[in-house]
Order: C-alpha cells, then sequence, then structure tokens
C-alpha cells in the first residue's frame, strides 16, 4: 500500500487539522461526513482508518474527539459540559439543564484524561471568601470528596456549592461568607462533583484559576 495519500484524503488531513486550529479540537466523524457531503459517516471512518494505517493521522487513546494530525503537537483541548447554575448561596430545588459547554486544555489544568468532569455557573455569594463569585464558572469531577473540598452537593432534596468538612465522622457543608449558616443534613448528603478549577466570569476573564 502506498504511504502517500489519495487527493480526497489530503483534503481530510487538511479539514481536520484546520478544525483543530478553530476550535481546539478534533471534529467528529459525523462531522467530517457532513463537511464533505458523505453519503453516510462509514465513507468519513474509511478514510480516517486509512490516513491511520499511512500514519498521518493517529487517535489519543481514552479521548473524547481524539483526532490528532501525525507532528502536530499542540495540546489538546476537551469540551467540558456545563450544566446550568448552582446556588453559592442558600440551597435550591430548580432542576439542573445542559447549558452548552466549555473548552479547557486538561493537562494546563491538571486534569486526568479519564476523569468524568462537567461545569456550572455560580449563583449568589456565600462562596466569597474562596473567591468564588457570582457567574464564575466552576470545573467539577465526578468523585469522592476530601475534607476541606469545595463541592456540588445535594443535600436533603436541595442542590448547592460549599465546602465539604467532616467532624466526629459526620460530614457537613459550609459556606466561605459569614452570612449563612452550616448546613448539616436531616436525611441525605450527596455529592454531585469535587471542584477542581474556575473561570472567572466574562468582565473579568483571564486564565484560569485553580482550588
Amino acid at each position: 500500500m502506498s504511504s502517500r495519500p489519495t487527493k480526497r484524503q489530503e483534503q481530510v488531513l487538511d479539514y481536520v487539522r484546520r478544525h483543530r486550529t478553530q476550535h481546539g479540537l478534533a471534529p467528529t466523524v459525523r462531522e467530517i461526513q457532513k463537511h464533505f457531503g458523505f453519503a453516510s459517516p462509514n465513507a468519513a471512518a474509511s478514510h480516517l482508518r486509512a490516513l491511520q494505517r499511512k500514519k498521518l493521522l493517529y487517535r489519543h487513546p481514552g479521548t473524547a474527539r481524539a483526532l490528532r494530525v501525525t507532528g502536530d503537537d499542540r495540546k489538546e483541548v476537551a469540551a467540558i459540559p456545563i450544566y446550568g447554575d448552582i446556588p453559592a448561596g442558600f440551597a435550591d430545588t430548580r432542576e439542573q439543564r445542559p447549558d452548552g459547554c466549555v473548552y479547557a486544555d486538561l493537562d494546563s489544568l491538571d486534569i486526568r484524561r479519564t476523569a468524568r468532569t462537567f461545569a456550572v455557573r455560580v449563583r449568589g455569594d456565600s462562596m466569597t471568601g474562596a473567591h468564588i463569585l457570582d457567574g464564575d464558572l466552576v470545573v467539577l469531577e465526578l468523585r469522592e470528596p476530601n475534607h476541606g473540598n469545595i463541592v456540588a452537593a445535594l443535600i436533603d432534596g436541595e442542590t448547592t456549592l460549599k465546602r465539604y468538612l467532616v467532624k466526629n465522622r459526620r460530614p457537613f457543608l459550609r459556606a466561605e461568607h459569614p452570612g449563612y449558616p452550616d448546613l448539616i443534613p436531616a436525611r441525605e448528603l450527596v455529592i454531585q462533583g469535587v471542584m477542581i478549577a474556575l473561570f472567572r466570569k466574562p468582565k473579568d476573564a483571564g486564565r484560569p484559576i485553580e482550588p
């Protein structure tokens, strides 16, 4: 088999390269299909497999949108889904819904590629002592918390963002603002995610702030 790509394969390779430049991540098979007007995703996948066999394209294992052009050393950007907002104030009972995504370089945030992550927007002022402000975007990981972690939690059926503490083997939640009381679960305390990074709200936009 020739190691030289066909004309169409060169076009697909160029599209993958341009998509990563413009969006920070590789296109999906269906996006490639749509861009070139292929009759089915299989046609796009066939070109990708051929480019991989010719070692012009490779996949980063365990990563979504993992296509990378050989020789392209730019860091991979991952799409982290945003699930609405969460109160940093008194707990709330509103249902959370997916609301777009935020793109982040996992390496710069020291996030494992296998980590299950999501993001929520902050509402309220109860975490200002931890420099978490109304409108900020908090990135969380689905894992067990440690004493002192900032968490998104479901406490007695209501959601909130607070610091997770344990005293006498009993967990509870604490605000980072003197105007809010500790939250002690009467029935249940379910940790929905542990904070691993924070993006400042747009008017103070800058680089991500790690907890």
